[in-house]
């Protein structure tokens, strides 16, 4: 298991639409999400800034994230998505969700 976390910024006025978006995301998307072996996906918003954390569970991170880009319904729901976000500032050129290095991680101890 890899965990994954990135960041991207959401547009002021797309907000609420975005939060409503993902109150009630379609159901084929969150199975194209599992299938391509990603579980604990979780969206966080604070201050404009939208951050996703995820756990791929997969063998070949590259081929399943070109299988869920090739995905009509994916390309679908990314078309109405993609307008709300922005790039971050310091986002590398092509770069959408902007990657962030793990420098510290503690699953605690077993629980008794």
């Amino acid at each position: 298991m890899q965990r994954y976390a990135q960041v991207i910024q959401l547009r002021a006025e797309d907000e609420a639409e975005y939060i409503r978006y993902h109150a009630d995301v379609w159901p084929s998307v969150l199975e194209r999400i599992a299938d391509c072996g990603i579980r604990n996906y979780s969206i966080f918003l604070r201050n404009g800034v939208l951050f996703a954390y995820f756990e791929y569970h997969g063998t070949d991170y590259e081929a399943d994230m070109l299988k869920m880009a090739a995905d009509p319904e994916t390309q679908r729901w990314w078309k109405i998505m993609d307008p709300m976000q922005a790039q971050m500032p310091d986002a590398l050129p092509g770069e959408k969700w902007s990657p962030l290095r793990e420098v510290f991680h503690f699953d605690g101890p077993p629980v008794k």
